[in-house]
């Protein structure tokens, strides 16, 4: 491999639960959330204390206990993500001291310096980290890291705390809030989560939560939000209240990303799920309380090559409304896991050999098949979920981040579920109705040319005639401040850019535009401009039918505000 391409593919290295924007930066201009910032800085690393001790390697720079300590920090929230806590690799390319040493330090500097278009962030140049902490990473990735410890059941039970039991819940709403048009907004260095009103764009209320959430889902039923941290806590919030408010807490690990409840007929409300990054576990837990029930390790082989993988973590997990299954993605063993929840106690699991790296993915129209990204492999592996069985595995573009992705009918090709790239600037459709279209059925029967690399999310709605792509990790300020968006009507027409960031007139700093999400009519639109944690950060509300500005929230409490989960389509997958 050429130094070139080896270098593009080190770059291609981000996943959204990788993404650390300024978070070990001072917090000016966000008086209020010194209680906030003490819980963030006070989130434990992944990596045990006393496996750090030894700070030289040989053919590494030495560093001090101090550094390494503080480089182990910035890698957990910032790199860990992609490149896996052992850093073998996953989203992005493999960090192991062979490859790290041989590169040399100043090869390293340039790459997190500068990022790449393929989807690394320019950490140095966007100022999110300084001269200094560049260098200090690059010296840290030649060293061999460190271990973490393992978290069973024991450690777990030590986190479980049911604030209020459910015998003490109301037993109805109790509150005036229109809980369908009710936003869960991830305020991610603040180690927070906002509840914004849809209709009147105020925030309700804000709640202490896990480091950095990474999603929200809701119960089947609409009345929990559940939202994990990357710290791998859980946290279970009743909509019920006169005051939304968290009512069970559990950590279920070191590191963590998905949460899911069972959505079978029969099962509502009654199990949840949560995958670990690390240990690479899942936890199948009571849905009332949070008590951790059953932990399952899916430490395994890999498919294909068939070799052991001592850290293939859980990505993705959705509720089945075909049978009484949670859906697991299991990253770098390219396995997804059918985890039927009948009888925990005699667990029945199909396991589905697909393709490595699985990530993030959603449901088709239907509710029928899973769509998911195996993004190292530059495919979209397609589940069956009511027959149980791989679809399909479709080749799309350079390292695929669907987020949930979208659905809508195009007009040549029919159903299509949609899915952007980190990797390159392409957008592709993949035709999702095997009757009514079977020629275009689990094929890619459209690619759309974007602004470029870097896209984390596509969005669109029932009720909406637009697609919009974000490109919130592009090194480029005008492609990471904007947003594309298509009329799927007329897709040959190409896209408009909106230039969201503008709109939000906040002054300096990267101000990254990421994650399209509608309202419940679906004819707003809003996106996060995720700023540094000195710096202000907004949410901006533009009008679907129009595409014009709206609404700009800014608030000193939106401290980095990420993702943002409308309740009603996060509860029927409405993407």
């Amino acid at each position: 491999m050429s130094e070139n391409c080896y270098l593009k593919s080190l770059a291609v290295a981000v996943s959204i639960g990788a993404l650390g924007i300024g978070a070990a930066k001072a917090q000016d201009g966000h008086e209020d959330i010194d209680e906030a910032k003490s819980a963030y800085q006070g989130t434990p690393s992944t990596v045990d204390p006393a496996s750090a001790r030894v700070v030289r390697t040989p053919g590494a720079p030495d560093l001090t206990e101090a550094e390494f300590e503080q480089a182990k920090q910035i890698y957990f929230q910032r790199c860990a993500g992609c490149h896996g806590v052992l850093r073998k690799g996953a989203t992005g390319k493999p960090l192991t001291i062979d490859i790290t040493q041989e590169r040399g330090l100043e090869y390293l500097k340039v790459f997190i310096n500068y990022g790449s278009p393929a989807g690394m962030p320019n950490w140095g140049t966007s100022g999110d980290l300084t001269e200094e902490e560049v260098e200090l990473m690059a010296k840290y990735v030649m060293h061999e890291p460190p271990v973490p410890p393992e978290f069973g059941l024991a450690q777990m039970m030590d986190t479980w705390q049911v604030i209020v039991p459910p015998e003490d819940r109301p037993t109805e709403k109790m509150n005036q809030l229109d809980l369908d048009n009710l936003f869960s907004v991830t305020l991610r260095d603040a180690g927070q989560v906002a509840l914004i009103d849809g209709g009147t764009k105020e925030i309700v209320k804000v709640l202490d939560t896990g480091y950095a959430v990474h999603i929200s889902r809701m119960s089947a039923s609409g009345r929990y939000i559940f939202v994990i941290g990357r710290d791998a806590k859980i946290d279970m919030i009743d909509l019920w209240m006169e005051e939304p408010d968290i009512v069970a807490t559990l950590k279920i690990g070191m590191e963590a990303r998905s949460v899911e409840t069972s959505k079978y007929e029969g099962y509502e409300d009654v199990y949840a799920i949560a995958g670990a990054y690390w240990p690479p576990q899942y936890v199948i837990m009571d849905g009332q309380t949070l008590e951790p029930l059953k932990i399952v390790s899916t430490r395994g082989m890999t498919v294909g090559e068939q070799e052991y993988h001592p850290e293939p973590r859980v990505a993705a997990i959705v509720g089945s409304e075909q049978h009484p299954e949670f859906i697991v993605n299991i990253k770098e063993t390219g396995k997804v896991q059918l985890v039927n929840y009948e009888d925990l106690n005699a667990l029945s699991i199909v396991e589905i050999a697909t393709s490595r790296f699985l990530h993030d993915g959603g449901w088709d129209a239907s509710g029928r098949y899973f769509l998911t990204a195996a993004n190292e492999s530059n495919q979209i592996v397609v589940i069956d979920a009511k027959e149980r069985e791989l679809e399909q595995i479709v080749d799309v573009g350079q390292t695929p981040h669907p987020g949930r992705g979208a659905n809508f009918v195009d007009p040549d090709f029919g159903p299509v579920w949609v899915t952007s790239h980190l990797g390159d600037n392409t957008i592709s459709l993949i035709g999702t109705d095997p009757e009514g279209h079977p020629d275009n059925a689990w094929r890619v029967v459209r690619t759309l040319e974007g602004q470029g690399g870097g896209s984390l999310f596509v969005k669109t709605h029932p009720e909406s005639e637009n697609l919009y792509v974000d490109t919130a990790l592009n090194p480029n300020e005008a492609i990471s401040q904007s947003v594309a968006v298509y009329d799927i009507n007329d897709l040959n027409a190409g896209y408009e850019v909106l230039p969201i960031a503008e709109w939000a007139d906040l002054g300096e700093g990267p101000k990254r535009v990421v994650q399209p999400e509608y309202n419940r009519a679906g004819d707003e639109v809003w996106f996060s401009v995720w700023n540094t944690m000195n710096q202000t950060s907004a949410i901006v509300v533009i009008d679907d039918e129009t595409r014009e500005l709206e609404a700009v929230i800014k608030d000193e409490r939106l401290v980095t505000p990420t993702g943002k989960f409308n309740v009603y389509n996060t509860q029927h997958d409405i993407y």
